[in-house]
């Protein structure tokens, strides 16, 4: 570690730890960041730049950075334009460079710099254009090829991600002098507490600053104040923890690197966690960035910022050039040059575009022999490497050898979470920055986040923000000198030497910015997209307000009427894995199991995805040739005896409150204000737009209680409907809903014998009989000696049929009992059959696309109430008879078999779009006609019984087939069986 200065710092040199850059092997302390350990060994080369793949260096020490991004660990774990100024080192890390090839030294497609006059700002957009059949043969492909900086990697990640959730009444934003003040104010009145900070240490800028606090070293005041909020009940710090989005009603959205700062996370431990924040008030003090001063060949490595220098000698005890110069506009880089200079950084000279200075401040840097310019500017620097600079002083130019120069043109306030309600960054010439403007409700901004720059004003600022947004008392405030702080407002060396970049990471350039102008995009909007300023991934935390000053000038009209864009979340990067948590593969869509279900595996079922469940299709049987074999049989046992199927998919959402009936009269089409006691009454859900939503049937219990039940595909979705329509639609109707699909099993029990069998089940004192419990009746009643069961009588078979409702962790016991009362199961695939059978239109025809008239259900809309749809379900064209409506298929060939699909074609046209009548929804094989059967939505369908038409299936090349157009129901039209 050839620039490690021999003491100092807040590292751990008695921790050596080994890690690898592009494969060198190179060794650092437990404390530095991969940026800091790169640069004690001397790595001063990291990357290369987006567009041109220009060398570039270490820039800044912080979130900011727009340099220094690699790619971390490998394989499976391999993490692209990770910022190594926030990387915390570790034994055994593995970091790469990015976006060059072969090698970072020898970059083939840094070639792209000869072509700079060619690549301006907005190149894309004029060029790849002609000829047009150029586009996807040669410059789409090489554009893709060129695209992107690091790689993602392609395989599965094996880390896990969590989501979090956490309460308080004041969340601070950084720990830096006023986060430590806000925090200790509203810990000290008992408030609860959470200090969030994105580095691993508490501190802020004392971590890096020589300062007092009531007359002990800043630090040393930092750490004590650290110990009284960890030790404080009422407090919660967190460190490793960016928050990155200000969201609705007082919630914050924050990020904890739980393992980052390991080789692998422990066992049971995620890598990450996202939080989401609930705060009574919060208060910003995020700090301020320092920015870059644009001058010619200004992004050589060798160049970073005079506070991240500072940073690296004074909190790593990292020397980051062995002679290095500063040039600045403001006073904080003469702080910074004092204390480098102090630690044993050899300072070469002080360049300052100010004609004067505080005598303060340059006097004890004169004394250690250090060359102070006045009223100088670089205008140009030279080497692959940073190994000269040039500059400009009282109109005479001479170079600098140095292989270091620290650059400080302000500081920009972080007021970026301020804006991300729609707040507007407010212009402070005084400070020649960005102020916040309006806040998002309950945030504050406090310390240099806010425009207080000094150190007293940070802790005086801190310990009010928290009295402020809390109505406590802000407490003393420790004593603090408040170090000078004026500065020049200063934008560009006019007169530099070769390109000044104002977006490292981008390339873009003044000249990109002055081109911009002169193509007429002088909208800060228009600007950012134009050329491409500020959507790095470091969204222009240091190139932003650089380039929106030079547009100023150029237009004339100044900073403040020029403006600037608006923030948004994230503040920095957050991974996609984390703001997932769990919900990846199998836990972003889970399998849900039916209550029966190790029981059909028991009994060899073969099971079938249906959305999110996974369901019993058939039950097959010993000789049983194929599945339409078993499906044949479980349809005919129906049809002939008794059958059970597992039906708890369906949504059962359960409706209590004087208002329940109001509220079901408003959603569905028909009545069910009339509904009696102890009845249930098939409906149907109508979207805003008239087209059917779901259908299902609705029991009555008691004067004020319904349960519904919904089609398992929606059963979601009519359950947000119905909430919508109580906290939004209509407030004042007194109801309660609440979903009871997994609470309860509903198992159909269907056939001429299920009465009989049921009968075995239901307890002695309950009768069923058909007078007892009629079609479309229901009894609360128990089961198999005390379970407690409702009784639907339904048919979805179009046989005698019952649905039973028992607790779900009955449902294996009710399924044994039925299969030894000698009800045989059958699984949805025999459902399906019977239900085409009977004509019930199911999810293939509730496509979204359909009304009640498509499906022959119009008769059902209530002509005495309103509901939802109502109106537009009148709309001429969806009342129009010339609309694809429900009918039956049967082939003319009674062995051709249907497919679903397939296109209704008039007997002798051509099979095209022009003579589409409509299409195939659903087929099966039929045991009831011995043939193939289907239902449709065909053009004019109620008018076309008994005609033929083909159907045919072009894209699939599965045959035209002659069919006829029948009526839909093919079994018990008049539903004699239903009654029995």
């Amino acid at each position: 570690m050839s620039r490690r200065l021999a003491s100092g710092g807040l590292i751990d040199r008695g921790t050596a730890l080994g890690f690898s850059f592009d494969g060198k092997a190179f060794t650092g302390h437990g404390g530095d960041t991969l940026a800091s350990a790169l640069l004690a060994n001397g790595v001063t080369l990291v990357g290369r730049s987006f567009k041109y793949h220009r060398p570039r260096g270490i820039a800044s020490a912080g979130p900011e950075e727009p340099n220094a991004l690699v790619e971390l660990r490998g394989g499976a774990r391999r993490e692209p334009n990770s910022r190594a100024t926030m990387v915390e080192l570790y034994d055994g890390l593995e970091a790469a460079s990015q976006n060059r090839w072969p090698s970072l030294n020898f970059d083939v497609l840094s070639v792209n710099r000869l072509a700079a006059p060619f690549f301006g700002a907005g190149f894309y957009y004029k060029t790849f254009m002609w000829p047009a059949a150029f586009w996807e043969k040669l410059y789409e492909p090489a554009i893709r090829r060129a695209a992107g900086l690091g790689r993602a990697a392609t395989q599965a990640d094996p880390d896990t991600y969590e989501k979090a959730f956490a309460f308080c009444d004041l969340l601070v934003i950084g720990s830096g002098p006023a986060g430590l003040m806000a925090a200790l104010a509203a810990a000290r009145a008992g408030k609860r507490v959470i200090l969030a900070e994105e580095d691993h240490r508490l501190g802020g800028r004392l971590l890096a600053e020589t300062a007092e606090i009531n007359g002990m070293a800043g630090l040393d005041w930092a750490a004590q104040a650290a110990a009284e909020l960890a030790a404080a009940s009422t407090v919660t710090v967190m460190p490793r923890t960016s928050v990155f989005g200000v969201f609705d009603h007082g919630t914050y959205g924050a990020l904890e690197r739980v393992a980052d700062h390991m080789a692998l996370p422990p066992p049971f431990c995620p890598r990450q966690r996202l939080w989401q924040i609930s705060a009574k008030a919060a208060v910003l003090a995020a700090g301020a960035t320092e920015r870059p001063i644009p001058f010619g060949n200004n992004d050589r490595p060798g160049i970073m910022t005079a506070g991240a220098a500072r940073a690296y000698a004074r909190r790593f005890g990292v020397v980051v050039a062995e002679r290095l110069a500063v040039f600045a506009n403001n006073d904080s880089a003469w702080s910074a040059a004092a204390d480098m200079a102090a630690a044993g950084v050899n300072i070469a000279a002080v360049i300052d575009v100010r004609e004067t200075v505080d005598p303060a401040l340059a006097a004890p840097l004169a004394k250690l022999g250090v060359e102070v310019v006045l009223g100088g500017r670089v205008i140009g620097t030279a080497g692959k490497r940073l190994k000269t600079i040039e500059l400009v002083a009282g109109g005479a130019r001479r170079k600098i050898a140095v292989d270091g120069l620290a650059v400080s043109g302000g500081w920009s306030p972080n007021l970026h979470l301020t804006s991300h309600h729609g707040g507007r960054p407010v212009w402070d010439a005084a400070l020649a920055a960005f102020v916040p403007g309006k806040a998002p409700p309950g945030l504050i901004a406090a310390g240099a986040a806010a425009g207080k720059l000094t150190l007293a004003a940070c802790l005086a600022d801190g310990a009010w923000a928290a009295a402020s947004a809390l109505g406590i008392e802000a407490g003393a405030v420790p004593k603090a000198s408040d170090e000078p702080a004026s500065i020049r407002a200063f934008w560009l060396v006019e007169d530099g030497k070769g390109p000044a970049f104002i977006d490292f990471q981008n390339d873009v350039t003044v000249k990109d910015i002055t081109l911009a102008h002169a193509e007429g995009f002088r909208s800060v909007e228009h600007l950012k997209r134009y050329t491409t300023l500020g959507m790095a991934t470091d969204q222009g935390k240091t190139a932003n307000v650089n380039g929106l000053a030079v547009m100023a000038a150029l237009t004339g009209q100044g900073i403040a009427q020029t403006g600037t864009t608006m923030f948004r979340p994230p503040w920095t990067p957050v991974a996609i894995g984390a703001l997932a948590g769990h919900h990846r593969g199998k836990d972003f869509r889970p399998t849900r199991l039916t209550p029966t279900h190790e029981w059909a595996k028991a009994q060899g079922a073969v099971f079938v995805e249906a959305g999110p469940w996974l369901r019993a299709q058939y039950f097959p049987k010993a000789g049983e040739r194929d599945w339409l074999a078993t499906v044949t049989r479980e349809v005919q046992t129906v049809r002939g005896s008794v059958g059970f199927c597992d039906v708890s998919t369906l949504g059962k959402i359960d409706i209590q409150g004087p208002d329940a009936a109001a509220l079901l009269d408003r959603v569905y089409i028909n009545m069910f204000s009339s509904l009696g006691l102890g009845k249930a009454r098939y409906g149907v859900m109508l979207r805003e737009d008239g087209m059917v939503m779901d259908d299902g049937t609705t029991a009555r219990l008691a004067s004020d209680h319904f349960v519904m039940t919904t089609t398992t595909a929606n059963a979601v979705k009519v359950f947000q409907h119905l909430e919508f329509c109580l906290q939004v639609l209509w407030p004042q109707l007194d109801v309660q809903l609440t979903s009871i699909s997994d609470q309860w099993a509903q198992i159909a029990v269907a056939g001429p014998k299920s009465r009989e069998t049921l009968a075995r089940l239901v307890d002695a004192r309950f009768d069923i009989s058909n007078i007892a419990l009629p079609y479309m009746g229901v009894l609360e009643l128990t089961v198999l000696g005390g379970i407690k069961a409702r009784l639907f009588r339904l048919s979805f078979s179009g046989e005698l049929a019952y649905e039973l409702a028992v607790p779900a962790a009955q449902a294996p016991a009710v399924a044994d009992a039925l299969l030894a009362a000698g009800a045989t199961p059958y699984g949805t695939e025999a459902m399906g059959v019977m239900r085409i059978e009977k004509g019930h239109p199911a999810g293939n025809e509730l496509s979204g696309q359909t009304t009640a008239m498509d499906l022959g259900l119009g008769r059902m809309m209530s002509a005495k109430k309103d509901f939802i749809g109502k109106v537009m379900a009148d709309r001429p064209g969806l009342t129009d008879p010339r609309r694809p409506s429900l009918v039956g298929l049967r082939p003319v060939d009674p062995k051709a078999r249907l497919r679903a699909g397939a296109h209704f074609i008039a007997t002798g046209a051509p099979a095209d779009a022009a003579n589409d009548l409509g299409y195939v929804t659903s087929v099966a094989y039929s045991p009831h006609t011995d043939t193939w059967i289907g239902l449709g939505l065909m053009a004019e369908g109620a008018t076309r019984l008994g005609q033929q038409v083909r159907a045919v299936d072009p894209v699939r090349g599965l045959g035209d087939i002659l069919v006829e157009v029948c009526n839909p129901v093919f079994v018990d039209p008049a539903g004699e069986r239903l009654r029995a």
